[in-house]
This record gives C-alpha cells, structure tokens and sequence, in this order.
C-alpha cells in the first residue's frame, strides 16, 4: 500500500453533501479522496427545484430550527457564488378557500425575521391588478403576497464544490464506485483504519486506506451502510421521487409563483434558462431503483393541472418540452404520514465504536449543504484529533470571488473586455464559470482562437475546459449539467448535437492531459 493511497477521510459520493464534506475538510487540511459512482449531481443534485430557500410551507409543520437554518444559510451561498446563485421575488396569490390572508401575513413576517437580511428585500401585499405578475393569471385572483428567495443552478454548484475541493489537495474520482470497506484492527500501536476495494470505470479495481469514511451517498447511503460496509444505523432514509416539467415561458415578467393547492401541497413555476418555465414539485414515495426514476403520467397532469388553477393560459402534457425527476432521501422520522410533510433536515450519524470512525448522512436540503458540510467536517476532526477552524462560511466558490458579489457589473465588465464575443455567449460564460471564464478563454481573441465550434455555441474552448477542469467525459455531461445547453438545441436534432460532443471526447482523449 503506497502512500499515495492513504487518506485521513474517504467520501463516498459525489452530490452536493459528498462535495460540501470533501470541500470543508480538504480546507481544513485533511487529505481527502471523494470517489463517485457517476457523473457529478447525477441524481438528486442536479433534478432540485434549484432554490436556496428557507421553506415558507414547512412554518406549517412547526419546523421553526430548520427554517432558521436555511434562512441563516441563504445570504451566506449568495455571496459565495453570485454566478451560478441570485435573488428571486416569489408571488403567491391569495386564495382565500386555501389559507386565510391573516396566515400568510403571519408566516411571511416570521419567514423575513427569523434570520438576518442584507441582500434580499422583505414580503409585502400587492394588488393583482396591477401588478406585473397578475397579468397572466385568472381574473378572480385580485391579491397576492411577495416574497424573496434565492435561485441556484445546483449541479453547478455541485461541481463547485468538488472543484475547490481538488484545489484545495483532494482527489475527485468520478465513476469510481465503492465495492466494499472493512475496518483493520488496531495493532502495535496503530490505529484502526478502513481499507477500501474500488471501482475504476474500466472494472479494474484498486485499495485505498482512510482514517474515516464519510457516507454521503444521498439516497443510497442505506445500501452503502449495510452493502459495502456491512454496518448498521440507528437512521434510515425515506424515498420520495420529485418531479419537474419544462415548458415554453408562459409569463413575461422576471418574478416567480408559488401556488398553493387544494392538497395543501404547493407548486412553484419558476423563470427558466431565459425561454422557458419551471414547474414543479410532486412528492411521492418511491421504492425502486434511484437511479432508474422518471416521471409518470399522473405527475404530469397533477402539475398541469396545478398550473391551470391559477393561469389564462392552460398547458397539458403536450406541452411539456422536458421533465426531470429525483430520488430525495428524506430523513425518516414517526409521524409524518405523507410525503409532504417528512422532514427537510438531517441528521449526522457517527460511528466511532468498533475502531475507525464512519459517519453517515441523513436527509438534508440544498441550502443547508455547507452547514451540514461544516457541522460533519467538525465531527470528523473532532475524533481524528485534527484541530481546525470551520472556514467556508465567508470563502467564494471557484468563479465566486465577484467584487460585492454584484454580478450585472461583472457580467458587463467581462463582455466589454471581451467585445469580439457574441453577446449572448459572453453572458453565458459570464453566469456559468464567473471568473473563471477568463480560464476558459486561455487569452483567445477571437472566436476562432476558441477552435472548432462542435455543436452550436460550443466551441473547443469551453469542452476542453470542462473536461480538464470540470470532470466532463460525454455529451450528457455538458449538456444537461455543466449546463443546460440541451434545451436550447433546435427541435430533432439533439441526438445529433450529442453525437458531434461524444466524437470530440472519443477523438481527444487520447490526448488529454490527466487532470484528475
């Protein structure tokens, strides 16, 4: 067992828990090697509904200290990457045979007090007849609350993470899936650790040994414990599959709407990729393979349906330009009877009784991930006897470092330095990578310095730098997490677009430099 196999801590995971664990601790100056079955965010992080939100719905339910958590949680992501993050105005109209007036007024007050504001303007009353977002909706809806949240491109913000991570000394194994773990017995003084068998993509497999293993696996940490490892827990996860579709933008205006429904559940329809509305969620409990979820026709017509309540316009499922779905491990807990009101928070089990330490993460939300990344970062120093500082609260994420996180000055800046791009590309670089699109530009001045233009609007430039930088190795990878590019394609031609990307990747990787 060479040196260059040993780690103080072994993820096991590759969503936004796995990153944020792998990110907080290699900062702290633990070696790290975070090994993922998949692409990043191939599942749960990357099919959310992309807010950094406290959960105004979950007052409701009394969850007072998760709200807070979040809410606490939402300026600090904003500041960290006001790329890929930014403020978002949410219009619920009011209905008065759903909640009373007196209700939403309530939860609003708590929602704009329960944690500091400096970015994000407080709720207030407004009149739909003349407001923007009243326009679009049914004429017996007159009043409506407003509200602010946050937006995030979540697999971006996944990779993210992995990549402050690598630069901070981790290993980021991509497609890399752990086979088993056992613990070794402590000898001769030295202490127990685990010694773990991976798999490489090729199927080969090879050892590492770690001196913890954090179980991030979202929702397979249950197969992880009992499967690889062959552990217990005193936690479980509760499956629920959330689903989205995507259709034309059916409102002009830049707000979004969270509509409440009779099942007291409620549905967001969200501003999306500039052309397009997002719509969603579903909350149904799901027992199958995560990897394997989809939407089926019911979630489809329960949110069209949702969305006619409220619209002039009615949508059916023909309209539906994409969907998503994914797998939400939820922390199971007594009581909750439907899936809407199982808990968002999480729990952090520790491990430490038959030799080196195992710690397993439960349930969880997007805006909590660095809270939860720091609070097990914390844990996990604790019993290796590492003394070091939580730090990520006030550190930018790669791209991030934005003077006053104020994105609109830097996006006109970067496109001003940059006039020979075409406008709508500059911005695009601008929002995706931040600072870091000046290291995807590598000093071209010129579109031509960018290469070959591999599908429409993507050119070598920005393959390379994905692949190099950003774990990209196919088609599926760029366009539909490193971005969205997917949905912008010309009708009946993705495949096409998707076959010209692999070829670029089959034809260079050859040559590519190891990055990873």
């Amino acid at each position: 067992m060479t040196q260059q196999n040993r780690y103080d801590l072994l993820v096991v995971g590759g969503g936004i828990n796995g990153a944020g664990i792998a990110r907080d601790a290699a900062g702290r100056g633990l070696s790290v090697l975070l090994c993922e079955q998949d692409d990043l965010a191939s599942h749960t992080s990357s099919c959310s509904t992309k807010l950094i939100h406290g959960g105004l719905r979950y007052l409701e339910y009394r969850e007072f200290g998760l709200v807070r958590k979040a809410l606490q949680e939402r300026e600090t992501l904003l500041r960290a990457a006001p790329h890929i993050m930014w403020p978002l105005r949410f219009v619920m109209p009011h209905m008065p045979n759903l909640r009373p007036a007196w209700l939403i007024r309530m939860g609003l007050f708590l929602y704009d007090h329960l944690a500091k504001r400096e970015l994000l303007p407080g709720s207030r009353g407004i009149d739909m007849r003349r407001h923007a977002a009243g326009e679009p909706l049914i004429d017996s809806i007159q009043r409506g609350f407003v509200y602010s949240d946050g937006w995030v491109d979540d697999a971006r913000l996944v990779v993210l993470n992995a990549l402050d991570a690598q630069e901070r000394g981790a290993q980021i194994l991509t497609r890399t899936k752990l086979v088993s773990a056992v613990r070794t017995n402590a000898t001769n003084g030295a202490q127990s650790e685990w010694q773990a068998l991976l798999r490489r993509p090729d199927g080969s497999t090879f050892d590492v040994r770690a001196r913890a293993i954090a179980n991030a696996a979202g929702p397979w940490v249950g197969e992880v414990l009992h499967g690889a490892l062959g552990r217990g827990a005193q936690h479980s996860v509760r499956l629920v599959k959330g689903s989205h579709i995507v259709t034309k933008r059916l409102f002009e205006h830049d707000h979004a709407y969270i509509f409440q429904n009779p099942d007291k559940r409620i549905i967001f329809a969200i501003p999306y990729e500039h052309d397009f509305t997002l719509i969603g969620t579903t909350d149904v409990e799901y027992h199958h393979d995560p990897a394997k979820v989809s939407i089926d026709g019911d979630e489809t017509r329960y949110l069209c349906e949702s969305i006619n309540r409220y619209f002039k316009r009615k949508i059916s499922p023909a309209d539906v330009r994409w969907t998503y779905s994914g797998v939400r491990p939820l922390l199971e807990e007594e009581g909750a009877e439907n899936a809407s009101a199982v808990t968002r928070d999480y729990k952090l089990e520790l491990d430490e009784t038959a030799g080196a330490p195992l710690l397993s993460v439960f349930g969880g939300k997007i805006t909590t991930f660095r809270k939860l990344a720091e609070e097990a970062s914390d844990m996990l120093c604790r019993v290796l006897g590492h003394a070091a500082p939580s730090w990520t609260a006030g550190a930018p994420l790669p791209g991030g470092d934005i003077a006053n996180a104020r994105f609109e000055p830097f996006a006109q800046d970067f496109a001003r330095r940059h006039a020979w791009l075409p406008a709508p590309l500059a911005r695009r670089y601008a929002r995706a990578y931040g600072t870091r699109a000046e290291r995807l530009l590598d000093n071209a001045q010129s579109l031509a310095g960018l290469g070959c233009e591999v599908a429409p609007g993507i050119f070598e430039a920005e393959l390379r730098y994905l692949r190099n930088a950003e774990w990209a190795t196919r088609a599926e990878d760029v366009l539909w997490r490193r971005s969205k590019l997917g949905l912008h394609v010309a009708p009946g031609t993705l495949n096409g677009v998707a076959a010209a990307i692999d070829h670029w990747f089959a034809a260079t990787s050859a040559t590519a430099t190891a990055q990873h």
